[in-house]
């Protein structure tokens, strides 16, 4: 990174945004076909409170989190965060806790006193990050697929 003035934290509001953090967003979600899918997608989860927010260095995301405000009766209200990535050749230079560090305020702005988010238990170097974050395991997520025969798992 040339100097930190060329990071930018900002939302991803507008449509134009959120298409150029497409590929990025593919990174971390392989099955989103194209910029159309993640677009209708983006826009009918924003319309259920999601934020896109992203690091941009040289006007391209590097970093992004896309996070809503939950509520649930185990947590209560909290922040949720949905997607977390940072680009590949990217991860290691500190862009991802430049974002946990924004999404830890966003909730503490909000009066929260959690953030939470799921991970893939295949996703070890992720694990590290999150505890280095401060983030501590505290539960299994158990899911079945209800388009398969007999709830068998894909």
């Amino acid at each position: 990174m040339a100097a930190a003035e060329t990071l930018d934290l900002r939302y991803a509001d507008e449509e134009s945004d959120v298409i150029r953090c497409f590929e990025l967003m593919r990174q971390l979600r392989p099955h989103l076909a194209t910029e159309g899918e993640f677009v209708d997608r983006w826009r009918r989860q924003t319309a259920a409170g999601y934020r896109l927010i992203a690091l941009w260095q040289n006007q391209t995301p590097v970093a992004l989190a896309g996070f809503r405000v939950q509520e649930n009766l185990v947590h209560g209200v909290h922040l949720y965060v949905d997607d977390l990535v940072t680009d590949e050749a990217a991860r290691g230079s500190g862009f991802g806790h430049i974002l946990m560090d924004r999404l830890k305020e966003e909730g503490r702005a909000l009066g929260l006193e959690k953030l939470i988010l799921d991970t893939p238990l295949t996703n070890a170097l992720g694990h590290r990050f999150y505890y280095r974050e401060g983030l501590l395991a505290r539960a299994l997520r158990f899911h079945v697929s209800l388009t398969t025969e007999a709830g068998t798992a894909r």
